[in-house]
Parts: C-alpha cells; sequence; structure tokens
C-alpha cells in the first residue's frame, strides 16, 4: 500500500503539521496570540514584496503566452487535450476558486461598500469601486500565481518526463542529483506543508459557512463544536472520494457545482434587479480593466486609505488575498497541470486568465450586486450582519429574496461540495508529492493526508478562524513565493533549449526537403 511513497518527505511534513496541531489543540490562545504578533509583522513589513511577485507572475504568463514559446504544448508534440474546454473550465474553476466564492460572494463587496476604500462609504460611486475591487482581488493575479507553477509542472511532467514534483521544476538549476539531493527534498517538504496548510484554511472557512447556514434554516447552534463535528462528516466523505480515482468523481463534482451555481445566478438575475446588476457587471469590468495596473502596484503608503477605512486596509485585503493564493498555488497548479496536459501554452494561459476572471465577476456581481442593491435601495441590514459575522452575509442576502430557504440551501450544497473538490484534489496532489510522483497515488496514502487536512482545519478553527488562516497564509506563502522566482528562471531556462532544439529539428527537416527535391 505504501511501497512508493518517499518516507523522508511525507514523514518530516506529517511531523510539521502535526506539531502545529497539537500545540494548536493544547493553546489556542498562545497561538491566538501568535498570529496576532505575525500578522501585524507581515503587513506592516512585506505587503510589499507580495504585490511586486505577484504582478512578476502576471507579466510572466502574459509574455510567454505571446512569446516565441506560445506554442510548445504541455506533452508531446502530437498528443491532444484530455478534457473537453467546458469540463476543463469547470474543474478549473471548482478546484481554483471553490468555497471562497461562496463566502465572499456577497460579504467583499459589502465590505468594501459601506466601508469604501476609494470613495465615499455607501454613495452610489461605491458601488462600482466595491465591485471593482473584488474583481481585481479574485481575477487574473490569483490564476497567474497558480498559472506559473501548472505551467511548470505541465511542461517537465508532461513534456519532459519528469517526476509530478515541484522539486522537479528546478532540473535546469540543479540537475539530477540536486532535485534527488537534500535541495530537491527540501523543496518537496515545503510544497506539502504548504499544500496541506492552504487547504485548511479553505476547509476552515467553509465549515464555518456551512455551520452559519445551519443555523439560518434550521437553528442548529453555530458553535465550535458543531464546525469540528461538520469537518469531521466532510472529511470522511472527501477521503472517501478521493479513493475513489480522480476522474469519477472530480468531473461529475464539479459539473453539478456548475449547475447549482448558474441555477443560482439565473434566479438572482432574473428576480432581482437586473438591468442594475447589468449595468454594475459593465461598468466595474470597465473600471477593473482601467485601472488594474494601478491597482497591482497600490501599498498606501501614506496610509490614506488605512485612516478613511480604520485599518491596515491593503494588508488585510489585498496582501492577505495574494498570500492566500500562494498557499493554494501547489495544489491548483498540480491540479491544473494534471488535466491541462496536449493544451499549448498560450491557450492554457488565455484559458486560466480569461475564462475564470469572467466567470467570478459574473458571480461577484449577482451576489454582491444583489447585496449592495438591497442596502441602497432595499431593507438593508445586510452590512451591519456582515460586519456581525462575515459568514452570514449570504443568507442574510437570500432572506430578503423569494424562496430564501431554497437560495440558502444551494449555498450550503455548493460551497459542502467545494470542500469536497479542493479537498479531494489537494488529498490526491498531496498524495502524488509524496510517492515520488506518482500519478496514481496509494489508497492508504491519500486516506492519511485526508485526515491530516481534516485535523488542520480543526486547529485553525480553534486557533481564531478567519484570523488565524489570514496569519498562517502569509506565513506559509512567503516561502513558497521566492520559490517560485527560481521555478520561473528554471523554466525559461529549460524553454529555450527547447525552443533551440525546435528550430534545429525545422533546419534539418528543411535541408531533407530540399535533398528529396533535387
Amino acid at each position: 500500500m505504501f511501497e512508493k511513497v518517499d518516507k523522508k518527505i511525507a514523514l518530516i511534513s506529517a511531523a510539521i503539521c502535526g506539531i502545529f496541531v497539537i500545540w494548536t489543540v493544547l493553546t489556542p490562545e498562545t497561538m491566538q496570540e501568535i498570529f496576532n504578533v505575525l500578522f501585524k509583522f507581515f503587513i506592516n513589513n512585506l505587503g510589499w514584496l507580495y504585490l511586486l511577485c505577484v504582478s512578476l507572475f502576471l507579466l510572466f504568463c502574459i509574455v510567454l503566452a505571446f512569446s516565441k514559446y506560445g506554442k510548445i504544448k504541455l506533452g508531446k508534440d502530437d498528443e491532444e487535450p484530455e478534457y473537453s474546454n467546458m469540463t476543463w473550465f469547470a474543474m478549473l474553476f471548482s478546484a481554483g476558486m471553490g468555497i471562497g466564492l461562496v463566502f465572499w460572494g456577497a460579504a467583499e463587496p459589502i465590505y468594501h461598500f459601506a466601508n469604501s476604500p476609494f470613495a465615499e462609504s455607501g454613495s452610489p460611486e461605491a458601488v462600482t469601486i466595491a465591485l471593482r475591487t473584488t474583481f481585481f482581488h479574485w481575477g487574473i493575479h490569483p490564476w497567474a500565481s497558480y498559472g506559473v507553477i501548472a505551467l511548470a509542472l505541465g511542461y517537465f511532467q508532461f513534456r519532459k518526463g519528469l517526476p509530478a514534483l515541484v522539486s522537479s521544476t528546478l532540473h535546469p538549476l540543479i540537475g539530477d542529483e540536486g532535485i534527488n539531493g537534500p535541495i530537491g527534498q527540501t523543496v518537496d517538504i515545503i510544497t506539502v506543508v504548504v499544500t496541506l496548510i492552504g487547504v485548511a484554511t479553505s476547509l476552515g472557512l467553509g465549515s464555518m459557512q456551512v455551520v452559519t447556514g445551519m443555523n439560518y434554516i434550521f437553528g442548529i447552534p453555530n458553535t465550535m463544536s458543531v464546525s469540528i463535528i461538520f469537518v469531521a462528516i466532510v472529511t470522511l466523505i472527501f477521503t472517501m472520494t478521493a479513493v475513489s480515482g480522480l476522474k469519477r468523481w472530480m468531473k461529475w463534482l464539479s459539473n453539478i457545482n456548475m449547475i447549482i451555481a448558474a441555477v443560482v445566478a439565473l434566479f438572482i438575475l432574473m428576480v432581482g434587479p437586473t438591468v442594475f446588476l447589468l449595468e454594475s457587471f459593465t461598468e466595474a469590468l470597465g473600471n477593473y480593466l482601467q485601472n488594474v495596473v494601478m491597482l497591482s502596484f497600490f501599498t498606501d503608503a501614506a496610509g490614506v486609505v488605512a485612516e478613511k477605512t480604520g485599518y491596515d486596509w491593503i494588508g488585510s485585503w489585498t496582501v492577505f488575498y495574494w498570500a492566500w493564493w500562494l498557499t493554494w498555488a501547489p495544489f491548483v497548479g498540480s491540479f491544473i497541470a494534471r488535466i491541462s496536459r496536449g493544451r499549448t501554452i498560450k491557450e492554457f494561459v488565455l484559458g486560466i486568465l480569461v475564462a475564470p476572471t469572467i466567470l467570478s465577476a459574473i458571480w461577484f456581481t449577482l451576489m454582491g450586486g444583489s447585496a449592495i442593491h438591497l442596502e441602497l435601495f432595499g431593507n438593508g441590514g445586510i452590512a451591519e450582519a456582515t460586519f456581525n459575522d462575515v459568514t452570514s452575509s449570504v443568507f442574510a442576502t437570500f432572506a430578503q429574496y423569494p424562496l430564501s430557504g431554497f437560495l440558502s440551501a444551494m449555498a450550503m450544497i455548493m460551497v459542502t461540495i467545494f470542500f469536497l473538490t479542493s479537498a479531494n484534489s489537494a488529498t490526491f496532489v498531496i498524495g502524488m508529492f509524496t510517492s515520488r510522483g506518482d500519478l496514481e497515488p496509494s489508497s492508504g496514502l491519500k486516506i492519511v493526508w485526508g485526515v491530516f487536512e481534516g485535523f488542520l482545519a480543526i486547529a485553525l478553527l480553534m486557533a481564531g478562524g478567519l484570523s488565524a488562516v489570514q496569519t498562517v497564509s502569509f506565513t506559509v506563502g512567503l516561502p513558497f513565493m521566492i520559490l517560485m522566482l527560481f521555478i520561473m528562471y528554471s523554466f525559461l531556462k529549460a524553454l529555450n533549449r527547447d525552443q533551440e532544439y525546435i528550430n534545429e529539428k525545422s533546419v534539418y527537416t528543411q535541408v531533407l526537403k530540399e535533398k528529396e527535391n533535387v
């Protein structure tokens, strides 16, 4: 069952995460104090670094797509994509954004509307600013972070035949001895730890929201004990689905969730303020495209936005998001690489940057725009509910619509399925990372890592919920972000060699043709 397991990587990774879980469970208050200190340190001193690096990742992907390397495939030259575009987009969306779309769907736009960073709070102008800012946080930047890892992994796995490990992406820099030695093992241990914690952060958020939904609909107490029970039950379910195989469950669950999301979105569009939502989407999208460069490098150095909102807005929102996406990058990048075999670099980059960004913008317009419209022209109360409990925002919005119970139930189902798909893909990927890149890791290994993910999610809930998620994201995202800079350089070296080979092959083929003609 565990024949192919890399015991050193698996045991050290498990030990690091195990110590974190035990320490948190035994001394949750101490961990909360440590998290508070770390949170302030990161947002006060390193926010600029996150902004620069993530902007560099985006620039790297765009330039690569339209460069001479754009036609190179993530696979052999004659390979075709394994999945149709529709299924590919559904799987991208479910694994790449997941729980956060429902968790922040109404909450983030309401936050930026009711306490606007760039406009008068609660004003008509703040509507566009709120949606624009949300588009920015969920748009092309996170997908570029995923893309860097996915491109490198897909290239080295499927084109060069190296193991499906992040350490393989450094092969042009450190060679066979390096990727199989202490450097490669350290890289893979960092990757496993970052992946485990990245998934656990989302599972913790998801459990908080589902329990809030159960409280709204069924009156079940919104307590820590209920959240822990929910995490335990869903952990059992996603571990079972992970053991049953990737294709069968991920494709099925991803498509179901896309259908549910589409039904909810269409219902809100038709029953809600249709024209307001369509106009808001158009205006906010244009505003986002006009200001994306400014937003990418905005650090609030003079503290103007922080003074206006009353807290470190950049650190608590943009920097947190960039760090959060980086913790997701290893497993989402690996999963995207796994389902993108046979696609060209240009096709891949355009696909992951454009389609998910537009879908996210539509979703946030419908959820957040509806909530804002109710604040402006309806009964209101959503902003107050959100500031009191961020997990209640979407349910407070649905409560003012017809069939509110149905909508709330659909939201809970979506979160649960996103919970399953994200954890499922992560369990598969971690199994792959700890079994020397085996594309079909053993069932026993996936069970072990599934249980670890559940325990980590519970530990984060006990350590402070959202604040713990933010702090852990900063802490583990930083080393992986630095590693990604080396991965980009290594990938460029490999692509340059590949292009030289293609050029030589083209010249050789042309010479043969000329000889045949003679």
